[in-house]
């Protein structure tokens, strides 16, 4: 599965952005969707992800109230809306897929390219 994050920009600081990821080769199906982000000399963060099976969404501490993730199956492509954006949630944003929704990105198996996000002050 190939895996097309897309939407990153530049914004101010309180804008908001929408992230798309977009899965060809094969459906997301049964595997889970997490987004993740990685800021230059930090280590990958878990942002959100969601559990089809579970019917379940979960959020990294720092985005809580902030962000939300949604999926459309039919379209085969899960969202994270970002909104009042802060300099700090500067990072190249990741979408993966596995088996089970979890914050540990080495239990992913596919990899979407980045996509950067810039907030600015």
């Amino acid at each position: 599965v190939q895996l097309q994050a897309s939407g990153g920009g530049l914004v101010q600081a309180g804008g908001s952005l929408r992230l798309s990821c977009a899965a060809s080769g094969r459906t997301f199906g049964s595997y889970d969707v997490g987004w993740f982000r990685q800021a230059p000399g930090k280590e990958r963060e878990f942002v959100a992800g969601i559990s089809w099976s579970l019917g379940s969404i979960y959020y990294g501490d720092s985005v809580k109230g902030r962000f939300s993730i949604s999926g459309d199956n039919a379209k085969n492509t899960v969202y994270l809306q970002m909104n009042s954006l802060k300099p700090e949630d500067t990072a190249v944003y990741y979408c993966a897929t596995g088996p089970i929704v979890t914050t540990t990105a080495s239990r992913y198996t596919y990899w979407g390219q980045g996509t950067l996000v810039t907030v600015s002050s």
